[in-house]
């Protein structure tokens, strides 16, 4: 990320821990960002929609069983990232605002690196092939793609309200669209 853009972030995170949520850590939310990721894009994989109610807003939600039921199997193993094939993640853009009812909310946009051996075509725009593992012999080779997912979080922090974390978008360019 640029200079300009981290800066901004960490100015973000002090004004999380100073107003919102003293505890607040990029490094622990990070952690528990990659674990949400996991699990919502291999229930995604799956297609157990109905278990995503209480992690993902009900709009994506309805989108993602839209999307969900039009994807071809290739594309839909290839959402699923187990947690030690990310390679990367690092945050995206951070937003603190308020609602017209004065209600207080922060949003973090994650983006993840992850390898992954669906069996996609070769035409995937977007996706990389990053190596081939030979195991054995040079007959077995195991493909493996490095794919990308954003996915936002939003928490709201107005008095009262649960201290969760929402998914509030999910990308999969190339594989969700």
């Amino acid at each position: 990320t640029s200079p300009i853009a981290w800066l901004r972030s960490r100015f973000y995170y002090l004004l999380i821990r100073l107003y919102f949520d003293h505890e607040f850590s990029i490094e622990e939310f990070t952690r528990g960002a990659k674990q949400a990721f996991s699990v919502v894009s291999k229930l995604l994989s799956q297609r157990k929609l109905d278990l995503l109610e209480e992690l993902v807003s009900a709009e994506v939600l309805q989108v993602l069983k839209e999307k969900i039921s039009l994807l071809p199997d290739s594309h839909r193993d290839a959402l699923a990232a187990d947690i030690d094939a990310i390679m990367y993640t690092t945050e995206g853009d951070v937003r603190i605002y308020y609602d017209d009812d004065g209600r207080k909310f922060v949003s973090i946009l994650m983006c993840f690196w992850y390898l992954n051996g669906a069996n996609l075509p070769d035409d995937v725009p977007g996706e990389a092939k990053v190596f081939q593992i030979v195991f054995g012999d040079e007959n077995t080779k195991e493909k493996k793609h490095l794919l990308t997912a954003n996915y936002e979080f939003q928490r709201e922090f107005t008095e009262g309200a649960k201290p969760d974390w929402t998914i509030t978008r999910i990308e999969h360019p190339r594989l969700l669209e």
